[in-house]
């Protein structure tokens, strides 16, 4: 079976589950207890909170744990809108739903104002239209630095000097990004990350946000992580998140080759076997050649989406699955819906055509040689399978 629905989660990695392994057996106190065993699992807490700083070139205070992307998205757009007077919001048409959901809320709730600023048939937010979008009342800007379903990858050293310029706080979400770009010296003032997208379990994350910016709580309660986000701290996933972290940042420069020149062999091969494909998002030439190409635009090197005009996006995925290749339809979020996705409407593709899409995102884990071609020649089957080639 081979998996290629990365972008939805990714296994846990051995090195992450014993680091974590202590922290769920014998070093199990709560960081918040004042004694021996509280204060071993507030040392490992805080080690962790200093590895993931590092990591997204934050101070160790600007960290905030939390229980995945979701949440720190939603503390992100929520938490610093509500935490100052200003109440309006910029953000794109592609954000995943934490993020429009969040918006959404502050507006039916709170009163705020939400500007959804448009792309282009790439997926690429322009940063004039950024800079025509900014008021004197808004408060935040939030953008995904990566698509999870095109892949597409914003110029965010480009948009984020914008937000400077004009002294308005800029929110990057790298859920899909972390590990793959670098994060470091982009200059985001608040960025979240999920830890099941790396290599470690489900229900870990961090918002780092830097700590001249006020933020309101979504969850009250004891007030742990300095007051932003009450609840007892997972330690064992924090340790996770830490470590997977270090392992894809020391891996990324190879691995971001090797998966690249993999996807992209997929790619030519699937437009050159199938007809109808369409590839989303950037052009198969514009993924990131240099990993460390601060800010620069392109496509994410393991995301490979298209379209297979005339087919049934949904049957695509089945007869693939009797082939022994997991993909999906799109962000894992929305699966089950029956509507377009929202993402590729916005670039500009047609709701019949965009109902016909199918997402492969590849891991960091070695695969065969001639895994692309075999891949390539499965999806063809697949495609030929439910019709794409009957002239419909």
């Amino acid at each position: 079976m081979l998996y290629l629905d990365h972008a939805a989660t990714s296994p846990v990695r051995p090195e992450v589950l014993e680091a974590m392994r202590p922290y769920l057996t014998d070093v199990f106190g709560n960081p918040s207890s004042h004694h021996g065993a509280g204060h071993a699992a507030a040392e490992a807490l805080e080690q962790a909170r200093s590895r993931v700083a590092a990591a997204l070139g934050m101070r160790r205070g600007d960290v905030v744990f939390t229980s995945g992307g979701t949440e720190a998205n939603n503390l992100a757009v929520k938490g610093i809108v509500l935490g100052g007077s200003r109440r309006h919001l910029v953000t794109t048409t592609i954000e995943h739903e934490s993020i429009l959901a969040s918006a959404d809320h502050l507006r039916r709730f709170h009163g705020a104002e939400v500007t959804v600023l448009p792309v282009d048939g790439c997926g690429r937010v322009d940063p004039r239209d950024l800079a025509a979008a900014i008021r004197e009342d808004t408060a935040l800007i939030s953008i995904g630095h990566a698509n999870n379903e095109v892949g597409t990858v914003q110029d965010a050293a480009a948009l984020v000097a914008v937000a400077r310029e004009r002294g308005v706080p800029f929110h990057l979400d790298a859920v899909q990004s972390a590990g793959w770009l670098p994060l470091a010296g982009l200059g985001a003032d608040a960025v979240s990350i999920a830890g099941h997208k790396l290599g470690a379990p489900k229900g870990t994350g961090a918002l780092a946000v830097r700590s001249r910016i006020p933020v309101e709580p979504v969850l009250h309660g004891g007030g742990q992580e300095r007051g932003r986000r009450s609840g007892t701290e997972n330690v064992a996933g924090a340790v996770a998140l830490a470590t997977a972290l270090d392992l894809a940042e020391a891996e990324r420069a190879e691995a971001a080759a090797r998966v690249g020149a993999a996807a992209r062999a997929f790619i030519a091969g699937v437009l050159a076997q199938v007809p109808c494909a369409a590839l989303t998002g950037a052009p198969q030439d514009s993924d990131t050649a240099d990993p460390d190409a601060v800010g620069a635009a392109g496509r994410l090197p393991n995301v490979a989406s298209f379209t297979f005009a005339g087919t049934s996006g949904e049957a695509v995925l089945l007869e693939l699955e009797r082939r022994g290749v997991l993909s999906s339809s799109g962000s894992a979020c929305a699966a089950g819906s029956d509507e377009p996705s929202p993402v590729l409407l916005a670039l500009g593709i047609r709701p019949e055509v965009a109902q016909t899409a199918v997402r492969f995102t590849f891991g960091r884990t070695h695969l065969p040689p001639d895994a692309p071609e075999r891949l390539a020649r499965l999806v063809a089957e697949a495609v030929t399978a439910v019709g794409a080639f009957s002239g419909r």
